[in-house]
């Protein structure tokens, strides 16, 4: 882990991102390309290539919020084990943070770090979102949690304020937070249950129980829509209809933190149901995961790290969860992880994509190592790091 670590400091936590084409500066060349379909068309081109062509696109590394905010947490992990003085690099992230917030806008929020087209429209980048904004104002909780630090609190409450004051609908029986742009009023599962997560830890730092009026709303509408094996699509239009690893793992780890802050056992059933599909149809006899939930291929390390982290977010649920989390990280060590520390983006059936990405690759397998280095030994886990070093052999 260590060695990861090194990595992603040596690159100043920057990096490209599978879904960056539209930071090419070949846009800005010529106009003609700057629509709809050719952005559509970059994007996944550069997103499925094996071979890293950005720096001919003139596609620069960047930092990214959302990365920056999995780094956070990592750090704060390992500061609370005791693997080393960290302070300083949890300080010099929170104020990157601060300098990476979205402009214009009267409370704390952020965006990815690139411009990205959907099937249907184009979000600017640095355009604040909600599910960066999620993860940007967890960091900043585990660091008030951490350190204490009243200025991380306000703007993560800021942002929860931003989520339960600005994203919010409701139309008939349904009850959803908009995403990825506020205008949008879409029903995104994932998307819902990180925001009600969100919403119960405000709740839980502030004791207002507004939060928890919304967070319900919309944690009932999207448990409501889970499907009788104990799956969800990704959302409920009709171009979404797809079951993935890591958007199911989201759901499962956010609904059942959201139920843990409001003190509710609800969604037991519904929690159950879901893992216990998770675990029936993500990951292979070897070691490995599956990406959807009904083929192999492409076994993608974002997929791995979400994996382990949804293991360990129920491995008090059942006594396999841990070593199961075990042999994954295993599988990824001897599989997907280069020399130099960092892991490759995608295994197919017929090539590898050994292109890195620091936040879809780098910060998340960072943060997952650190949580199951903290599972197996607490407080002490700096001391106990053997059982990492010899899942590598």
């Amino acid at each position: 882990m260590e060695k990861l670590l090194l990595y992603c400091q040596s690159n100043n936590w920057a990096g490209y991102d599978p879904y960056d084409a539209l930071n090419s500066k070949l846009f800005a060349a010529v106009p003609l390309l700057d629509r709809r379909i050719p952005r559509l068309v970059l994007t996944q081109a550069l997103k499925r290539f094996p071979i890293n062509i950005r720096p001919i696109l003139a596609i620069p590394k960047k930092q990214n919020p959302k990365g920056l905010a999995l780094f956070l947490s990592t750090t704060i992990k390992l500061d609370k084990m005791g693997a080393g003085n960290r302070r300083e690099l949890t300080d010099f992230l929170i104020q990157r943070i601060r300098e990476m917030r979205s402009p214009g806008v009267a409370y704390w929020c952020w965006g990815y770090s690139f411009p990205w087209q959907t099937r249907t429209i184009v979000v600017p980048s640095g355009t604040p979102n909600l599910v960066c904004t999620i993860f940007v104002a967890n960091a900043l909780f585990d660091a008030y949690d951490h350190n204490r630090d009243s200025n991380c609190l306000n703007m993560a409450l800021s942002a929860a304020e931003y989520i339960h004051n600005e994203l919010f609908w409701n139309e008939g029986a349904t009850a959803s937070f908009s995403y990825p742009l506020p205008s949008v009023r879409s029903e995104v599962h994932n998307a819902n249950f990180l925001a009600a997560a969100l919403l119960g830890r405000a709740f839980n730092h502030t004791g207002d129980k507004k939060f928890l009026g919304h967070a319900f709303e919309v944690a009932r509408c999207s448990a409501a829509k889970q499907r009788a094996d104990g799956s969800w699509y990704y959302g409920e239009a009709a171009s979404q209809r797809w079951i993935d690893n890591f958007h199911t793992g989201y759901n499962l780890c956010a609904l059942r933190e959201f139920a843990r802050f409001a003190s509710t056992t609800e969604f037991d059933p519904t929690i159950q149901r879901g893992f216990e599909f998770y675990r029936d149809h993500f990951f292979c006899a070897d070691g490995s995961v599956r990406y959807f939930h009904d083929r192999t291929y492409p076994i993608d390390i974002h997929c791995v790290a979400q994996s382990i982290i949804t293991l360990l977010a129920f491995k008090d649920t059942d006594s396999r969860n841990l070593p199961l989390a075990q042999e994954v990280l295993s599988w990824a060590l001897n599989h997907m992880c280069d020399n130099q520390g960092f892991f490759y983006y995608q295994i197919h059936k017929l090539y590898s994509n050994r292109i890195s990405y620091m936040r879809w690759s780098q910060a998340w397998m960072l943060f997952a190592m650190a949580g199951l280095q903290e599972a197996l030994g607490g407080e002490n886990a700096a001391e106990k790091a053997t059982p990492l070093a010899e899942l590598a052999q």
